[in-house]
């Protein structure tokens, strides 16, 4: 019952709840020992909730009194630690905040909770969310329930190796290069992030460049993506980036997916990409063409204008104005990966405006391109989980710097345009390989049904790592 409870995704497990078939109790308590026994090898929750089952028990009280229940009752869900959470440990990640308890929640998480679910603890990110590696000086380090001694990536990373070896259902993270998309594509689940303002970022943690940092879920299926979006969004009047209305009902699941137009781009300006990547791709691409898709290569002329190099020189002027008040006479107890960030050569001034200027033109690009494609279709990512610590990557035989990993979900990012990663393949040494699909600002409805779509033709979606 216990492997049956803690691979089974969130809208399962709702529904089995609202049944009766199974209790809030036995699936928090499910998820608990699986956690007993695989967290200590991964280290992917760093504060459990103590009171889940508490709160699993007053779940269950409300199913048997018949009370009117919220969509998510009773179902556990897993929150990265840039999250407030009122009354558990919240700490950034950092030295610096290593007591610090909330008395409120974050609006995304407060939502969570308002439609029933439970939150099962906090998972691991770097120090301040803003590196690509899952470690730091508080907690340690975050290993890929598939290969330990590969990186589950960053800095969602926590959130994606808990999904991935059943700890936890569903959970929420941030993503601006690609935080949710990349851990996910490295661990074989789903990853997403909504067009910029759909979720209120109120109560995340840092606010640094919050005109392009998004809050987004991470799930084990495509439908509780969807499911937490419609909890989630809409504007708490807080968040000065959040859009207005609200994702409504999404009753395509049960419909046919239209035809749709479909860039696909293996490599274009993000070479070099893993062959397997790029053959993963096509793959995908023939999916859609067997769903009556018109799938056509596409490319964009980029070379001079990466999105990876443009997102850093905006992140370290402005990081460096923003954590000084944070940090000031405690800056030997920041992590390696912070003090890095905030010791970076400064970007002069038109180099830090030509950023701005190559970023517009990207999104002029990105945002036309739509005009005449519903989706594009490329990869996550132009590796499989790196080995930690990576310097430099080996992209089949040719090197590339440890940041290209996120040139290609760093381009969504910065145009706020909605990308999700979805489980399609795995490599020949048995690695997790995810393909990228995005679309038109706020079409995140027709980005989820494709999703749907394919994941539902994925080979590779239900595969378990071997841990535990």
């Amino acid at each position: 019952m216990t492997a049956e409870l803690v691979f089974s995704d969130a809208t399962e497990l709702a529904e089995r709840i609202r049944s009766k078939d199974v209790s809030p109790v036995e699936v928090v308590q499910a998820h608990f020992d699986r956690t007993d026994s695989v967290n200590p090898v991964i280290n992917a929750i760093v504060v459990p909730n103590e009171l889940a089952l508490e709160h699993a028990r007053d779940a269950e009280r409300a199913v048997m009194s018949g009370d009117s229940l919220g969509p998510l009752h009773g179902v556990p869900f897993s929150v990265k630690e840039v999250f407030d959470t009122e009354g558990i440990r919240s700490t950034r990640g950092s030295l610096l905040y290593a007591d610090r308890v909330p008395d409120s929640d974050a609006t995304a998480v407060r939502r969570l909770r308002d439609a029933g679910a439970i939150v099962i603890g906090k998972t691991n990110c770097p120090e301040f969310a803003l590196a690509a590696e899952t470690v730091n000086d508080l907690f340690g380090r975050t290993l890929n329930p598939w290969n330990l001694d590969r990186t589950a990536g960053g800095s969602s990373g926590g959130e994606a190796a808990a999904i991935s070896a059943g700890l936890s259902p569903l959970g929420i993270g941030t993503d601006l290069g690609g935080s949710n998309r990349l851990p996910s594509h490295y661990c074989n689940i789903v990853g997403y992030k909504p067009t910029h303002g759909l979720i209120p970022q109120t109560g995340a943690w840092p606010e640094i460049m919050s005109r392009r940092m998004h809050v987004g879920p991470i799930a084990r299926s495509v439908r509780d993506i969807a499911l937490s979006l419609i909890v989630m969004s809409g504007h708490d009047h807080v968040d000065p980036y959040a859009l207005g209305g609200s994702v409504d009902e999404m009753p395509w699941f049960r419909a046919a997916l239209p035809p749709l137009r479909v860039g696909m781009m293996t490599e274009g300006p993000f070479e070099p990409v893993m062959g397997e990547i790029q053959d993963v791709v096509r793959k995908a691409g023939s999916a859609l063409e067997s769903l009556g898709c018109v799938v056509e290569e596409v490319g964009f002329d980029w070379h001079d204008r990466l999105p990876i190099d443009f997102t850093m020189d905006m992140l370290i002027v402005e990081a460096d104005h923003y954590f000084k008040p944070f940090v000031e006479g405690r800056e030997d107890e920041l992590s390696g990966s912070i003090s890095a960030l905030l010791n970076s050569p400064m970007p002069s001034m038109a180099d830090y405006l030509g950023s701005f200027d190559k970023h517009e033109s990207v999104s002029r690009d990105v945002t036309a391109f739509f005009a005449d494609h519903d989706l594009l279709l490329l990869p996550t990512s132009p590796v499989t989980a790196p080995p930690h610590d990576s310097v430099e990557l080996d992209v089949d035989g040719r090197t590339a710097g440890a940041g290209h990993a996120a040139n290609i979900t760093a381009t969504f990012g910065m145009t706020g345009h909605p990308a999700i990663s979805v489980p399609f393949g795995m490599s020949s040494d048995g690695m997790p390989i995810g393909v990228q699909i995005a679309a038109g600002h706020l079409n995140d409805r027709l980005l989820l049904h494709a999703a749907a779509a394919l994941e539902a033709l994925s080979e590779t979606a239900a595969a378990r790592p071997p841990i535990g």
